[in-house]
């Protein structure tokens, strides 16, 4: 007989207490019924979603809840969002992530230039690939202030580069690539806040009262990975939401159909009943969905402890609530909500903290009946998952 499954992501919604939420954590805070019936019908958990060793961001963490051990397969971050690009790259290329920031008084102010438009990073772009052509390097606009640089000089690999959304408030100056391959990446961020500072873009920008793109931040390098595909290794087929380029490119090395949906932003104001309804929708044609949703970690950088829980319970209202309703029409369904790391609106950057997770579904034992969603009872359930890969075939196995 077959099974049905949908896995929910949604991206940074683990957290700490918040002195504002009176000692709660946005998950305790949110009114989320529809995660905990899961709870209730299934398992409770926590998952170490990123091994020892590694940098707390959603590339580790993600790789490690779809089933694939980032200690054998992880390259870098920008590679896997290259792969979502569709670009056309070599065996020898080397892939960057490319941010557009905002920077004041020589500290990181907003690793996101304040959400710049997409339609503005793609006339700095063509800025950039007109500035730096001459340095052997190649800039593609993504999404927002995600963007990739292409380089096939190898000893830019050499070097240790940070993620801006890893220093927020911090002096740039000592969060610089370093090792071998630092200085001409450092010369290219100077000579980009050069042209920076008079860019149309940014002209018009300060002129409605916006945050300007001042540097470019590079980091997250290396050459793309090599990936068993899903359906071979575990049986069921798949597809993917996602509005971020990291997960869409995850999504395509494992073999998985990227299902584009209109108003997902990957931003607090993507159309999350659009998620869900597409979500739906996908399991007419695919055994497997699984939903991003970025909103939680942005409100996590963001410091914003209200948006972090209006996202939650959109993403409980719109899209686990109805995915929940609708696999209940199969003979045999699983479901499974899973944060790939925390995003502490105190810190406003990730940490490596276990996550809480929780399954139901056909064969899946009830567990703790009184628990509910959140990273306390998580922490103190019997279902710790230390290796974050093995986490999926707790889901699937039968």
């Amino acid at each position: 007989m077959q099974y049905k499954y949908a896995i929910i992501l949604p991206d940074g919604a683990a957290d700490e207490p918040v002195p504002s939420l009176d000692g709660q954590t946005p998950l305790e805070a949110a009114r989320i019924p529809n995660i905990n019936t899961i709870v209730k019908m299934g398992r409770l958990g926590a998952v170490r979603t990123v091994p020892k060793g590694f940098s707390p961001g959603s590339d580790v963490a993600t790789m490690s809840l779809l089933g694939y051990d980032v200690t054998k397969h992880y390259t870098g971050r920008a590679p896997i969002e290259a792969v979502a690009q569709k670009l056309d790259l070599g065996g020898d290329d080397i892939v960057f992530r490319c941010n557009l920031v905002n920077v004041q008084d020589g500290k990181m102010h907003d690793f996101t230039a304040e959400h710049i438009s997409t339609e503005e990073a793609v006339e700095i772009v063509a800025s950039l690939n007109e500035l730096l052509g001459d340095m052997g390097v190649v800039f593609h606009a993504g999404v927002q202030y995600r963007n990739l640089m292409v380089t096939q000089d190898a000893a830019s690999l050499d070097a240790a580069c940070i993620a801006p959304h890893d220093i927020p408030g911090e002096r740039i100056d000592e969060y610089q690539p370093k090792g071998k391959g630092a200085p001409p990446l450092q010369e290219m961020m100077t000579r980009a806040r050069d042209m920076l500072r008079e860019h149309p873009v940014n002209n018009a920008r300060s002129a409605f009262g916006k945050l300007p793109a001042t540097d470019i931040w590079l980091w997250g390098q290396g050459m793309v990975p090599i990936l068993q595909r899903f359906r071979p290794r575990y049986g069921p087929s798949g597809a993917v939401i996602a509005a971020v380029d990291l997960i869409r490119g995850l999504g395509r090395l494992i073999g998985w159909p990227v299902i584009d949906v209109p108003g997902a932003t990957g931003f607090i104001d993507t159309d999350y009943a659009a998620k869900g309804r597409y979500a739906i929708e996908a399991l007419n044609e695919y055994d497997l969905i699984t939903v991003h949703i970025e909103a939680p970690d942005e409100a996590g950088h963001m410091g914003n402890a209200v948006e972090k829980i209006k996202a939650i319970e959109q993403i409980d209202e719109h899209i686990v609530g109805p995915l929940l309703d609708h696999l209940q029409s199969f003979d045999k369904w699983r479901i499974l909500v899973a944060p790939d790391h925390p995003t502490p609106v105190n810190h406003r950057t990730h940490t490596s903290t276990p996550p809480p997770f929780t399954m139901a579904g056909a064969d899946i034992p009830a567990g703790i009946v009184d628990a509910t969603f959140n990273e306390r009872d998580a922490a103190a359930s019997d279902f710790q998952v230390q290796r974050g890969h093995e986490l999926m075939d707790h889901f699937l196995r039968r």
